[in-house]
């Protein structure tokens, strides 16, 4: 089992140069081995973290099922400009990763999700996910409770409860932008949860979503900390838009 010690931090022109698959990949890769972390690790501010296709998690667990955890929780912390690369994420921890201002996220994977995969809290900019992809989350896969834009391609998620959310309900809110492209996903309750109300607009095109119960559910966000009110279930153009989107075979 690799020291913690040994976890290295690259400046972003090595890590451009490591292989980092962020391709459209249609099965969870398997890991080159196994890493516990005591405690969260964060990436600092502009840095940038290559984990080697390690399979990394939290010991002892942090998953405490659907109960709602913090930055403490999660395997590492993303501090503004930060990039992490090349990770296998388990099943023992709530939280997975978290950004706390715009990040990129490349080639990640998510083998079984507890509460949350990602969560990002950037007040503004655009936050990257290319590649990678998660499994098994009985709730959300993307969580954006920040502002500004998440951009996501080349992403697999397989039997999940929501692959993205606009926070219905958090104490600050704004408009959050959301574009998903090339993705594919096998079974989710929906694709994307986004407030009309709010200004919220989601683009997904170019890609497959089979055993998907709803493209698009529209609510009416609040900041009140109530359950937001569900106003549609389909593309409306507007809030929500969809072009090459296949729902039948990919």
């Amino acid at each position: 089992m690799p020291s913690l010690l040994k976890i290295t931090l690259f400046s972003a022109s090595l890590v451009s140069a490591a292989i980092t698959n962020t391709e459209l990949q249609t099965a969870i890769p398997a890991s080159s081995g196994t890493t516990d972390l005591a405690a969260v690790q964060t990436i600092a501010a502009g840095e940038s973290f290559d984990g080697e296709m390690l399979l990394w998690d939290r010991n002892p667990s942090t998953c405490a099922g659907q109960t709602e955890g913090g930055d403490a929780d999660a395997v590492f912390i993303l501090e503004d400009g930060a990039t992490l690369s090349n990770v296998l994420i388990g099943p023992n921890n709530g939280e997975g990763v978290h950004c706390l201002g715009s990040c990129t996220i490349n080639n990640v994977w998510f083998t079984d999700v507890c509460e949350d995969a990602m969560t990002f809290k950037q007040v503004s900019g655009t936050s990257f996910v290319n590649g990678g992809g998660a499994a098994g989350a009985d709730d959300k896969v993307l969580q954006h409770n920040g502002g500004g834009t998440l951009a996501v391609k080349n992403f697999l998620a397989q039997n999940v409860g929501k692959v993205y959310r606009s926070c219905g309900n958090c104490d600050e809110q704004s408009a959050r932008l959301s574009t998903f492209t090339n993705i594919r996903v096998e079974g989710a309750k929906v694709v994307a949860g986004v407030n009309g109300n709010l200004g919220d607009s989601t683009t997904i095109e170019d890609s497959c979503l089979v055993g998907v119960d709803s493209v698009c559910d529209l609510f009416e966000g609040n900041d009140t900390g109530d359950e937001p009110s569900q106003t549609a279930s389909a593309p409306d153009g507007t809030t929500c838009a969809t072009s090459g989107v296949t729902l039948d075979s990919c």
